[in-house]
C-alpha cells in the first residue's frame, strides 16, 4: 500500500517563511506542555576514524510529527543537516526539512526562552562571547524578547568584532560596542551569552567576572572534549536550568570539569521543561545568578521543522518528491 509523496523543503524556502517571534513561540509552547524523558531520549553519536554521525529523535506531545534530525561530519570536515518528519497519527514519512537553518534558529530561540524566564524585565544591557553565527542568531532571538539597552562584544579577531558591532548597530538600533577582552564584555551586564569556544578548548567565561542579578547562557559546549565556561562559573550559579539535564551533566566538557573540580552543582539543576510548564518549580523562583547550560535536542528541532513544514506546504513551496515508500499495514507480515 503506497503512502502519499512526501515533501521537501530547501533551506531558501525555510529562510522565506521562518521568523524569529514565531520560532520564539513554538519552542515556548513545546515545552509548555509536561513530558517524560522518553519523549525526547538522549542523542546517539556514531564514530570512527575521524568520522562521526549524530541521531536526535522526538516525540513532541501534542504535535502532528515525531521524528529526527541526522547529520554528520565526513572526511573532508563538511557536513548537512537533515529533519525527517513522520505523522505521528499514521506513521507516514511527511517530508525532509533541510535544518541548518533550523539548527541556529533552535539552539538561539530556546535560549530566549530561558532568559524571558529568567532575566529582569525592562531595558537590559547584554555581553556577548563570540561573532559567528551562533553569537548573531543569539542576539537576535535575545532582542525579540528584552528591550537592549547596549550590547558588548568581544571575539579575538578585531575585524570581526568591529563588523560585527557596526552590523548589529544598524540592524536592531542597539548600540552595540567591540571590547577588547572577555572580561570586558562581561562587565556590568545583565546578560551574558557565551557562544564560542575557544580554538584550544580552554574555558572563556569565568566564576570572577560574573556579578548578582546576571544571566548567563552557555550553549557552545557539547561534547566531552569541548570548553566554554570555567568551573567557577558553575559554581557562582545559584540555578541551572538544562534544555537536556543528563546530557548537559555526562556529555559538556563544561561540566564533566566541574566534577573533577569538586564543585556540586546537581542540586542546584532543573530542567527547562519544568521551569516553563511549571513556572513556580521550587528553586526557580527568583534566582540570584541563574545559568542556561543548553545542548540542543529534537524536541527543539522537530518543534521548528513542523513549523517551517506547515508553512511552506500551506504556501506552495514545499517541493513533492517522486517517491513512495511503502506503508506497512497491521494486515502485513512482519519480516524477520
Amino acid at each position: 500500500m503506497p503512502a502519499p509523496s512526501p515533501h521537501f523543503v530547501s533551506s531558501d524556502v525555510v529562510e522565506r517563511v521562518i521568523s524569529w517571534d514565531d520560532v520564539i513561540a513554538q519552542v515556548r509552547k513545546a515545552y509548555s506542555v509536561p513530558h517524560a524523558e522518553s519523549v525526547c531520549p538522549p542523542r546517539t553519536v556514531a564514530r570512527d576514524a575521524g568520522l562521526w554521525l549524530r541521531t536526535l529523535t522526538a516525540v513532541p506531545p501534542g504535535a502532528r510529527y515525531m521524528g529526527a534530525k541526522l547529520f554528520g561530519i565526513g572526511r573532508r570536515r563538511t557536513l548537512q543537516y537533515v529533519v525527517v518528519l513522520i505523522d505521528q497519527e499514521t506513521g507516514e514519512i511527511a517530508g525532509f526539512v533541510d535544518a541548518n537553518l533550523i539548527t541556529a534558529y533552535r539552539t538561539a530561540a530556546t535560549s530566549a526562552v530561558a532568559v524571558d524566564l529568567l532575566a529582569a524585565s525592562g531595558p537590559q544591557v547584554m555581553g556577548l562571547l563570540g561573532s559567528g553565527a551562533e553569537a548573531q542568531s543569539h542576539l537576535r532571538a535575545i532582542a525579540r524578547v528584552r528591550n537592549l539597552k547596549t550590547v558588548q562584544v568581544f571575539s579575538p579577531t578585531p575585524e570581526k568584532r568591529e563588523a560585527f558591532a557596526r552590523q548589529f548597530t544598524q540592524e536592531l538600533g542597539v548600540e552595540c560596542r567591540a571590547v577588547a577582552s572577555a572580561e570586558e564584555a562581561v562587565a556590568g551586564n545583565d546578560i551574558v551569552v557565551a557562544a564560542a569556544r575557544s580554538r584550544n578548548e580552554e574555558p572563556i567565561l569565568f566564576g570572577r567576572w560574573l556579578r548578582p542579578g546576571m544571566v548567563v547562557v552557555s550553549i557552545g559546549s557539547t561534547l566531552p572534549e569541548q570548553r566554554e565556561i570555567d568551573s567557577s562559573v558553575v559554581a557562582a550559579c545559584d540555578l541551572i536550568v538544562c534544555d537536556v539535564i543528563d546530557e548537559v551533566i555526562t556529555e559538556t566538557g563544561d561540566m564533566i570539569a566541574a566534577v573533577r573540580d569538586g564543585v556540586e552543582f546537581k542540586s542546584k539543576i532543573v530542567s527547562l521543561n519544568q521551569l516553563v510548564s511549571q513556572p513556580k518549580a521550587d528553586g526557580a523562583a527568583n534566582p540570584r545568578m541563574p545559568l542556561f547550560k543548553s545542548v540542543g535536542s529534537a524536541l527543539q528541532d522537530l518543534a521548528v521543522a513542523e513549523l517551517v513544514f506547515d508553512k511552506a506546504c500551506a504556501q506552495g513551496l514545499a517541493t513533492s518528491l517522486p517517491i513512495k515508500f511503502l506503508l506497512k499495514g497491521r494486515g502485513l507480515r512482519e519480516k524477520t
